[in-house]
């Protein structure tokens, strides 16, 4: 005759057994796949790395590539390790023409780019040598425009040249190594952005307008502004911000810029990840917005409901 014991009804221990191993078990499954929820993080495998690029401008001469190739830091033998394209001065008008006199686009490719992918989260970042026109900061909010993420970009010349046409290698850089290519759309706001902001650069300073249109399409993505009035509204708002005067015409071709950039469907966070030396620059743009709030508040939430709920799985198990 089997013994009971007080802490179940007679004959029903073994029951009483299987019921808590089976408990045991769904709590251990459940803390596992919490556990994985809150710490997984993404791995990028190195089997599925993308191989660097470097676009050269197509006219370069031997001994000027030779300058370039040492300015980007790679030597013949290393450029095996590379996939390479050529830019071609007719590629660098199709693009600029829209917005730049032909006469300083000229008539030579000579800027060339360096493009290797950089780890998740990473963001853009920008390194020049020998451009006079255009910042680092410039290209970065120009390259995160045109739809490029987690890179490490080098433009070089063989001797001082404006850049402007330097985005050009870049975008088709970036398109052939991705596989993707670069829509027209984003390109073109993207050098109309890149072109402006130089522009705006002989007037209220290089850093400064560089901050000033990344602020400026802060509040137009965040908003997501799509009428002309708003964006007039946001574009003023923005130069009181940063205490800048521009003048109408400069207005309004911000509002036109941002009209583009308003229907690129850019998200805010991958702005702020990618160009983030930019933004943390920014006045105003800091961790107390309603924004932010609005998504560390729901970060909390997740982490009560879940302690609830294991609370109550635990309170029922023992009840």
């Amino acid at each position: 005759m089997r013994n009971s014991c007080k802490m179940c009804p007679r004959n029903k221990c073994e029951r009483y057994g299987e019921n808590m191993n089976r408990k045991y078990t769904m709590i251990m499954a459940s803390l596992m796949a919490m556990s994985l929820c809150v710490t997984a993080v993404p791995i990028k495998a190195d089997s599925i790395s993308v191989k660097p690029y470097i676009a050269f401008g197509a006219d370069l001469t031997t001994d000027q590539k030779n300058t370039v190739m040492t300015q980007l830091e790679v030597t013949e033998e290393e450029l095996a390790d590379y996939e390479t394209v050529e830019v071609t001065n007719e590629e660098e008008h199709k693009y600029l023409d829209s917005y730049l006199d032909s006469s300083v686009i000229g008539t030579r490719a000579l800027s060339s780019v360096k493009i290797e992918e950089a780890d998740a989260g990473a963001g853009v970042s920008v390194e020049t040598h020998n451009i006079s026109f255009c910042t680092e900061e410039m290209y970065t909010n120009a390259l995160v425009t045109a739809g490029i993420s987690d890179a490490t970009v080098t433009v070089a010349a063989p001797f001082e040249i404006s850049g402007t046409a330097a985005l050009v290698g870049a975008m088709k850089a970036y398109g052939t190594m991705t596989g993707e290519g670069i829509d027209s759309n984003s390109a073109d706001a993207a050098t109309n952005e890149l072109v402006l902001t130089g522009e705006l650069a002989d007037t209220i300073g290089k850093e400064e307008a560089a901050e000033f249109v990344a602020l400026i399409k802060d509040k137009v993505v965040s908003g997501k502004l799509a009428s002309e009035e708003d964006i007039l509204a946001a574009i003023d708002e923005a130069a009181k911000e940063m205490n800048i005067e521009i003048t109408e015409e400069e207005k309004q071709q911000l509002m036109t810029l941002m009209k583009k950039i308003s229907e690129l469907d850019l998200d805010l966070g991958k702005l702020k990840d990618q160009a983030k030396g930019i933004y943390d620059k920014i006045k105003g743009l800091d961790i107390d917005t309603e924004e932010a709030k609005g998504v560390f508040d729901g970060i909390g939430k997740f982490f009560s409901d879940l302690f609830r709920s294991i609370g109550d799985f635990f309170g029922g198990l023992f009840n």
